[in-house]
């Protein structure tokens, strides 16, 4: 079963890349695969559900469930696996999805794998669940005991699979369960001064051979001029350079862009595992022997303060001519 975020109406698309997978598990174990959508007016949405893979599509549509609220969101999850007993249940490593997992779960006294990047089945057909531990140095596989099996997953580690609007499947609208006092009340929204660079088609990511925050100016106006979004490594993040949101690598977010230029970073495992899918990548730094080399397209060995400039000047020449 996946559960499938939406916002105003509109999908995220991590629950696509969900389905895709899920469909994949189901495959495998010869079971059905459904998904389960929560919001007011979202009959629509449901169908696209099944165009993505899902063979059956439970509705809980309720005004009262027009904005998320965690523990509505719970309560009327938990009644529809308790009902429908799937042995696997995928969510979104999102800001939601990890307010919501937990309190299934703890409903459910069933384990949780949290921050997934893979999974697999055995040779017994029991989930094989893939994360990053000790800040992205390794790798652990987990199995849980318990039923159903649940997990997060983050976003852009799998790949959709193709929309088909020929598909068909079962749509269940269910009875919501309506709490009239969760303790949490929705005030207003305030859109927050955030990017979301899993999504940017160009990212320029500077790391430790920035010398001062001030620095990072510069990758922004490379970035405008390319389309695209700054990102950062982490260490730049716990020296509080720039927020989480732009950080890159397992502990931060997962990119595919089509051009991820690299600036004074080095190449942890965990910082190349979170970029190492970009179409293009081009390091700068002085130390040729930087493990960014071994996964970037290209490379330039020198002084980010003497490289950068060229191409931001070339390009606003070119720019002007245009």
């Amino acid at each position: 079963m996946v559960f499938a975020e939406q916002h105003n109406g509109k999908i995220h698309p991590v629950t696509f890349e969900l389905l895709s997978k899920g469909r994949e598990l189901a495959d495998r174990k010869e079971v059905e695969l459904s998904s389960v959508i929560l919001g007011h007016q979202i009959r629509e949405e449901a169908k696209e559900l099944i165009y993505y893979g899902a063979d059956k599509v439970f509705i809980f549509d309720h005004p009262t469930l027009k904005e998320f609220d965690s523990i509505l969101y719970k309560q009327n999850i938990v009644s529809l696996i308790r009902e429908e007993k799937p042995e696997i249940v995928l969510i979104g490593a999102t800001h939601l999805g990890r307010s919501l997992a937990p309190r299934i779960a703890a409903a459910l006294n069933t384990g949780l794998t949290a921050d997934c990047i893979d999974l697999q089945l055995d040779e017994d057909g029991e989930l094989i669940q893939v994360r990053p531990a000790f800040t992205g140095n390794i790798l652990a596989y987990i199995k849980t005991k318990t039923k159903p099996v649940m997990t997060t997953v983050r976003y852009k580690v799998f790949k959709a699979r193709e929309r088909d609007p020929m598909r068909k499947g079962e749509i269940i609208e269910k009875e919501v369960k309506v709490v009239e006092d969760t303790g949490t009340k929705i005030l207003g929204k305030i859109p927050r001064e955030a990017v979301n660079i899993s999504d940017a088609g160009v990212v320029v990511a500077g790391g430790r051979g920035l010398r001062r925050p001030d620095d990072l100016k510069m990758l922004e106006e490379l970035a405008s001029l390319l389309g695209g979004v700054v990102g950062v490594s982490r260490p730049l993040v716990d020296e509080g350079w720039a927020s989480k949101d732009r950080q890159v690598g397992f502990s931060g977010n997962i990119v595919k862009p089509k051009l991820y230029v690299a600036v004074g970073i080095s190449g942890s495992p965990q910082h190349l595992a979170g970029m190492k899918d970009s179409e293009i990548v081009v390091a700068i730094n002085v130390d040729p022997s930087a493990p960014i080399f071994n996964v970037a397209d290209y490379g330039v060995v020198g002084d980010l303060y003497e490289v950068i400039p060229k191409p931001i000047e070339k390009i606003k020449l070119r720019k002007m001519k245009l």
